[in-house]
């Protein structure tokens, strides 16, 4: 158990056999996009939200609006942590170096989860959103949307940043539209959304409890998880002790906003409670509007979908690439993932995660997008542990974002996410539990016992200083 809290040795001096690290290209405002295409808004809102309505009803607005306000928190880890240690290996960096390797694998574990899942299951949806012109077969175009995704990654970060940014205007738009709509046919008053109703059995109106609730903050803390993309990203930020702090806490605000209010005009212009239920938010704004509005909604979706594959395709291949240049794997595996391609991106990587993406496109991933939920609040849980660590020692006196209200901050959040935790189904908790277990047997049979070559986790010299 010493391991989970003794810190990693990251103060080492770059030599000519050091690890490679990424080049800087982009700012605040290319970051931020970057970071905002993650949480894409639109394809969360139209893919993620439903699924909330159909559980929570008039309840889902509030239950997204608590999640943010624990995402405040979550983000104050964030960034404080990603001013501390700015490694595109994000969470894991973070955590394993403030809270010992083992504590480090296991949030890594837990985020290989979240960013592999999580693509596939949001490009499946791209099929629904392209039927107003063309019918297609959701696992094929799930697959297609992966396969383009993993070619955007390959290209420069600055080129993707501008390209992402041009289909970001467009879901915002497209959820701005949904809005506008919702507010200007609403059918109930504000009270409405903290009636607490949702469709039960044979049209009768069940009452949404507040355990239904911390049930559903799970998916309400994944639907704006995306702004943690900007840890990932910190090793291609310009002056990232600055900068990080910036670009998540921008990113949370902005996703909360684009996210929030589009589901409280959707909660007050459903025509009644069933309606709301069933979640078909295509079918709510063509009858608000007509069809060619409701096409333009969706043709902004797909884009947001492809958009988002592109985004989760450049973060999972920086956790390879990372993980890999600080020894998690056997050394031929190291070696691979840690090649970087003419745009200065780990091409090796970005292929390792695309095309299973693609493949995953044709499992089914009911299961693992529970698992999703569980993995997330795990994984913030981590974070926030190793946020109450990170003013010890050395770490005490680097220059870094300093968040407010700390300790009280991480102890709080420590508490509510073990709550959360606890209200899950059983079933996904036993999936993760499982995954963790495997995992950290091969931190006792391979990690543990090399410890001196393996699991080596790094800082880019440029931001020890």
């Amino acid at each position: 158990m010493t391991d989970t809290l003794r810190p990693v040795e990251t103060g080492l001096p770059e030599t000519p056999g050091s690890p490679k690290t990424l080049k800087r290209s982009i700012g605040v405002v290319g970051g931020t996009l970057l970071t905002l295409s993650c949480v894409t808004p639109a394809s969360t809102l139209f893919v993620v939200v439903p699924d909330l309505f159909g559980s929570l009803g008039t309840a889902t607005a509030l239950t997204i609006a608590i999640g943010s306000l624990l995402c405040i928190a979550v983000a104050f880890c964030y960034s404080e942590l990603g001013t501390l240690i700015p490694s595109a290996g994000g969470e894991y960096a973070m955590v394993s170096t403030m809270a010992g390797r083992l504590a480090g694998w296991l949030v890594f574990v837990l985020s290989l989860l979240v960013v592999m899942i999580v693509p596939p299951v949001i490009a499946m949806g791209t099929a629904d959103y392209l039927a107003p012109l063309v019918h297609l077969d959701p696992a094929a175009t799930g697959a297609g949307v992966m396969l383009l995704a993993t070619l955007a990654g390959l290209l420069d970060l600055r080129a993707n940043a501008w390209i992402t940014g041009i289909f970001l205007v467009l879901e915002v738009i497209a959820a701005g539209v949904v809005a506008l709509l919702g507010f200007t046919h609403s059918h109930r008053g504000a009270g409405s959304l903290v009636s607490m109703q949702v469709s039960g059995a044979h049209g009768h109106t069940d009452t949404v409890t507040a355990m239904l609730v911390i049930s559903g903050l799970a998916i309400a803390l994944f639907a704006t998880q995306g702004f943690s993309t900007a840890v990932y990203l910190s090793e291609e930020l310009e002056n990232p002790r600055r900068n990080v702090a910036r670009t998540v806490l921008a990113t949370l605000a902005i996703s909360s906003v684009v996210i929030l209010v589009p589901v409280v005009a959707i909660t007050m212009g459903a025509s009644d409670i069933k309606e709301l239920t069933n979640g078909d938010l295509s079918s709510m704004v063509t009858a608000w509007s007509n069809s060619a509005v409701g096409t333009f909604v969706s043709l902004c979706v797909a884009l947001a979908i492809i958009n988002a594959g592109i985004v989760m395709v450049i973060q999972n291949s920086r956790v390879l690439f990372a993980s890999a240049r600080d020894k998690a794997w056997p050394e031929p595996v190291n070696n691979v993932f840690s090649k970087l391609g003419r745009f200065g991106s780990p091409w090796v990587a970005t292929l390792a995660v695309g095309v299973p993406g693609a493949l995953l496109c044709f499992v089914n991933l009911d299961t693992l997008y529970g698992v999703t939920g569980v993995s997330v609040t795990g994984m913030y849980l981590l974070v926030a542990i190793a946020a109450l660590l990170c003013r010890r020692g050395s770490h005490k006196h680097t220059p870094a974002w300093r968040m407010p209200l700390w300790p009280a901050m991480p102890i709080l959040l420590i508490v509510v996410l073990t709550y959360i935790l606890t209200q899950q189904e059983a079933t996904y908790l036993w999936w993760t539990g499982g995954i963790t277990a495997v995992a950290t047997l091969y931190w006792a049979l391979y990690l543990r016992p090399r410890r001196e070559t393996r699991w080596l986790v790094s800082i880019p010299e440029d931001a020890q200083a």
